[in-house]
């Protein structure tokens, strides 16, 4: 029973997202991008190599430019954000699977178990997130998976925080209470009948997650925290400031980075927002309301209300 109801919850969910337009847009330019990531590379020139004249405007010989070495603006763009994407996306998983682990334990278990876990949530919590990042990314040896231990302990707790309020409220239903009478175990009750009624909020909350790994990955490389010598959005962006392009003008240098940046950014913020479009329970009922209602019967608000005829 359990088994087919995640089914149905599944595919009736899947299928709202792909209706929805704001989330199929938002996901139809991920995965260009990431399509871009992992095929792109194998058609543009070496990111790494010296092509042309440093510091050169973008031609029918290089459609982005050159850097300030003479390498290849368009090559440099495309293999950065394999890494990028990467990291981003890898992170996004590790602080969900983290988020849900503690936040989940902590909210379904209460009592001391909930008092311990939740002490260490609030510990991450008031830490300064920004400072804590920039001096472990110094301390640390630069590298990919230094970056995404950084990005992961400063991103977990606010996750583990939202899921064990969710998980409390759960706790409380019907259906899991019949769910432990029946003899079921805990770890079984937490798995399959309460974490996929918390489909909507994991999604949520690794978007969200990603967004954030991708932007503090880029700002740490920026600042020189991260490994100069991969091909990265990041480092594109620390060598374009140190060959002064915005002294010399040389916009192509770093245009197309910021714009892949936050054109992935505003993709998954779109998904983000069809996906609580398509589960929010308010946003569904004035959904429907406008369907079945006409729209000069309906007064804007918080709640759609009818318009008396006075």
């Amino acid at each position: 029973m359990a088994t087919r109801f995640n089914d149905s919850v599944l595919i009736r969910w899947i299928k709202g997202i792909l209706g929805n337009q704001k989330a199929l847009t938002g996901s139809l330019l991920v995965i260009l991008f990431i399509a871009i990531a992992l095929i792109g590379p194998y058609f543009t020139h070496d990111p790494t190599a010296f092509l042309g004249t440093p510091i050169s405007p973008p031609s029918i010989d290089h459609w982005f430019g050159t850097t300030g070495q003479g390498q290849d603006v368009l090559a440099q763009t495309i293999s950065g954000a394999r890494q990028t994407l990467l990291i981003g996306f890898c992170t996004g998983i590790l602080v969900v699977l983290i988020g849900a682990l503690i936040g989940g334990i902590s909210g379904y278990y209460g009592g001391k178990v909930d008092d311990i876990l939740s002490m260490l949530i609030n510990v991450f919590l008031v830490m300064p997130g920004l400072p804590l990042m920039v001096i472990l990314a110094s301390w640390l040896p630069p590298g990919p998976l230094t970056l995404m231990g950084v990005l992961v302990l400063t991103g977990w707790a606010w996750n583990a925080r939202v899921i064990r309020s969710q998980m409390m409220s759960y706790r409380r239903r019907d259906f899991v209470s019949a769910a432990i009478v029946s003899g079921e175990r805990n770890i079984r009750i937490i798995v399959i009948e309460i974490m996929p009624r918390m489909l909507s909020l994991l999604a949520s909350s690794f978007i969200g997650a990603s967004i954030y790994a991708i932007g503090a990955q880029v700002g740490l490389e920026f600042l020189g925290l991260g490994d100069i010598s991969t091909i990265t959005w990041g480092t594109n962006l620390y060598w374009a400031s140190n060959d002064m392009a915005l002294l010399t003008e040389s916009w192509w240098t770093f245009v197309p980075t910021g714009l892949s940046i936050a054109i992935v950014s505003f993709a998954l913020t779109l998904i983000n927002f069809g996906i609580d479009e398509v589960t929010n329970p308010r946003l569904i009922s004035e959904r429907m309301w406008r369907e079945i209602v006409p729209e000069n019967m309906i007064t804007n608000g918080i709640t759609p209300v009818l318009k008396s005829n006075e």
